[in-house]
């Protein structure tokens, strides 16, 4: 739990210091850490199509690195604020909003406990501008730590209050999600869904591609493919085990049957033998 926090804390600093479209997709990486100290410590069988799926993390991530924008440079949060008022953005809040309460009052009820689309929809929607407004208080806490002292303008608190409002709301329908389907099947789609509804919102706002040529621009979203594509193969062979591993267990268990069969038959071999005069 201590090391889960200390991972968030970190997690929401570095949306200060980095572009959205940089930090999200990067978040795979933690994907990667879990299957390997979960091969190392707990002794499960990592197939080999899940080791060729971190390797497709890796490279997804390295290319999304090397092409990523440059960070804005913002020197208050009321220009943070301007941005978000924008109309590009605004239209796009209004959309969002729109489809969270279609999903909440309307297909949460119906379908939520047979469609898996309805939870995570509604956590990535949210997640979307949640990541914003994090990115928001980010940036004010390192203005304030740096001596322009942020918290003294309304903007600041009110993105605080988006930010708790949207991960109440996103943790809420996620426990949900986990809580009726395989966490194995909502854990690929909701990273899929929030990065790239993340990475829209982020393009949308700060104008990320503004900065960037046509190359870096076709890179990254080949990065991210990528990464999908490891996430994907990574979670869908979880389970599974490598086809030599799987005939030495068969292997193994049959001689032990054998075995026990062997040891059954001995003392039924001696009463018939006592039994002949």
């Amino acid at each position: 739990m201590i090391t889960m926090v200390v991972g968030e804390i970190a997690n929401f600093a570095a949306y200060a210091f980095a572009p959205a479209i940089l930090v999200t997709p990067l978040g795979a990486l933690s994907i990667i850490i879990s299957a390997a100290l979960a091969h190392i410590i707990l002794r499960e069988k990592l197939h080999t199509f899940g080791i060729l799926g971190c390797v497709l993390c890796v490279v997804g991530s390295t290319a999304i690195v090397l092409h990523a924008p440059p960070e804005r440079q913002i020197e208050s949060v009321t220009e943070v604020w301007d941005l978000a008022t924008e109309p590009g953005f605004l239209f796009y809040a209004l959309l969002v909003l729109t489809a969270v309460f279609i999903l909440i009052f309307h297909f949460v009820p119906q379908y939520g406990q047979s469609h898996i689309m309805v939870y995570i929809g509604v956590c990535s929607l949210v997640g979307s501008i949640s990541v914003m407004s994090v990115k928001a208080v980010g940036i004010a806490l390192k203005l304030t730590f740096s001596g322009m002292n942020q918290l003294v303008y309304p903007q600041t608190w009110a993105f605080t209050l988006v930010v708790v409002t949207c991960v109440v709301t996103q943790m809420n329908y996620l426990n949900k999600a986990l809580d009726t389907f395989n966490t194995a099947v909502v854990s690929p789609i909701y990273y899929v869904m929030f990065t790239t509804l993340t990475i829209l919102a982020s393009v949308i706002m700060f104008k990320d591609w503004d900065r960037q040529n046509p190359t870096q621009i076709i890179t990254e979203m080949c990065g991210f493919v990528t990464i999908l594509s490891g996430t994907f193969l990574l979670h869908k062979t979880k389970d599974m085990v490598d086809g030599t591993s799987l005939t030495s267990m068969s292997m193994r268990q049959l001689k032990h049957e054998e075995e026990d069969d062997f040891d059954e038959s001995i003392p039924l071999k001696r009463q018939d033998s006592l039994r002949i005069p």
